[in-house]
């Protein structure tokens, strides 16, 4: 994993535990996954909630002149996909998170600490 990757990864995290996100993973995606690099997947307890750490994180980026690919999923915000290229940023309610399990799904990823 390079260097930038790792600081986007660090400053998305930081900005989502600031903003109190729910049950943070990072799953590395380079070795299991030519979609992406890194998987980003966290819960927010409302829609609230969850536009907040969508748009948290895109305001943080901005700054450093990063800018997503694509966005799914903001009008109903009961899952947010924000594709960053290299990082793709995964924000559920509880019920979806649950139902669609990214982290069994991709259970052969490493896990990453932050």
């Amino acid at each position: 994993m390079t260097d930038s990757l790792l600081k986007k990864i660090k400053t998305a995290v930081s900005v989502l535990e600031d903003k109190k996100a729910l049950d943070i993973s990072v799953l590395d995606l380079e070795k299991v996954s030519d979609i992406t690099d890194s998987f980003i997947i966290c819960s927010g307890s409302n829609r609230s909630q969850i536009l907040a750490l969508s748009d948290g994180v895109e305001e943080a980026f901005a700054r450093e002149h990063i800018f997503h690919k694509g966005i799914e999923g903001y009008d109903t915000a009961n899952w947010v996909l924000i594709d960053y290229g290299d990082i793709v940023l995964h924000i559920f309610d509880k019920d979806s998170r649950e139902l669609y399990d990214l982290e069994r799904i991709w259970s052969d990823a490493e896990k990453i600490l932050i």
